[in-house]
């Protein structure tokens, strides 16, 4: 498989040449992520390992874009996610597992079709200090996590043009199921306004939970605010999430999400609250969130998150980072602190690391 990422690069750097004299252009980039991790207060033990994808994901990435006239343009992404500390691909061992989508841009907006981020997930990450990493993640604790929810396959995606700081986002996903169209579909949506120093998002996720276990359960209901508030000398962070249905609310490290009975090992109905700083001076960049889950059901499993982060900027392209995070469970709850693409074992981890980005 990496022979094959390879091969892709050699084309795309053939294809930046060639294509510039129609108006084309295929950029290659990419990032690689390393970082040794130390997770504690997992129930087989104390873990010390240096993985990837610690503060972001690794990854590489072909971006293309073709000059169509009259202002259109048709636009493709493919963006494989790896494990620099083993070679293996990420996602589940999808080539291009992190993004895969093709459109047309213009006047009128934005429309792709392929495995894409959900509207939700991106005002997640909007009003997550860490950026959806790091110990920190905010996926650590709000709403659920994995490729259900972050991305959706078989999709269709329509972003606006911004008139006045304000832009919206709508996006639809086949469950591609014979004989019943609801299972497995996923649509949701988002209302952004960025203006001066404000930047504020609210999103929605509407997935059908078209397992077995699940089929006539309901839907998964995420919705979230978010805001980010550039003071200059300091970015707040603030989200308040509401979280409705089976599967809306997953423990992240579970490897059977359903239980053995079928039922989801989490609360169908939960509030989730972060606030946060980012503070930068110079190459130096500290971050802090508090992260607040609120189970509505009937077994009350709260838990808070507290985390602290920091990044050193050695050029543009590279840093060193360091992190810690720790989460107070309550009531039976089993979250777990992981980071970028990793679950975690324990309710506490450090990272050490660099990434640099290409």
């Amino acid at each position: 498989m990496m022979k094959t990422i390879l091969c892709a690069g050699v084309l795309a750097a053939i294809c930046m040449d060639a294509g510039a004299a129609d108006g084309s252009s295929v950029n290659v980039y990419g990032l690689v992520d390393v970082a040794v991790v130390r997770e504690t207060g997992g129930s087989a033990g104390d873990v010390t390992k240096i993985t990837s994808g610690v503060g972001a994901g690794s990854r590489l990435g072909f971006k293309g874009r073709e000059e169509l006239g009259d202002g259109l343009a048709a636009i493709f992404l493919l963006e494989s996610g790896f494990q620099a500390d083993t070679g293996a691909l990420g996602q589940g061992g999808l080539l291009f597992g992190r993004q895969a989508y093709v459109g047309l841009q213009g006047g009128f907006g934005t429309l792709t079709a392929g495995r894409q981020y959900t509207p939700q997930y991106l005002t997640v990450v909007l009003a997550d200090p860490f950026g959806s990493g790091y110990a920190g993640d905010t996926k650590n604790l709000m709403a659920p996590t994995g490729n259900s929810t972050s991305r959706m396959d078989n999709s269709l995606k329509y972003v606006s043009p911004g008139v006045g700081g304000v832009s919206a986002e709508v996006v639809y996903g086949a469950g591609e199921v014979a004989g019943d169209s609801a299972a497995g579909r996923q649509f949701g949506g988002a209302l952004d306004y960025n203006a001066g120093p404000l930047h504020a998002r609210l999103g929605y996720h509407n997935r059908n939970n078209g397992t077995a276990a699940l089929r006539n359960a309901g839907n998964a209901k995420n919705t979230v605010l978010a805001a980010v508030y550039d003071f200059g000398f300091v970015k707040a962070h603030v989200a308040y999430g509401v979280n409705k249905g089976p599967n809306s609310s997953l423990l992240r490290n579970t490897a059977n999400p359903y239980g053995r009975a079928g039922v989801p090992v989490a609360s169908s109905d939960s509030r989730d609250v972060l606030i946060g700083a980012t503070i930068p001076s110079g190459p130096h960049t500290w971050m802090v969130s508090w992260i607040h889950k609120d189970d509505r059901g009937a077994l009350d499993q709260d838990a808070s998150q507290y985390a602290l982060g920091y990044r050193y900027a050695l050029s543009r392209r590279t840093e060193l980072y360091a992190a810690i995070a720790h989460i107070v469970n309550r009531h039976g709850a089993s979250y777990t602190v992981g980071s970028s693409i990793e679950g975690g074992s324990g309710n506490g981890a450090v990272d050490l690391g660099i990434r640099h980005a290409f």
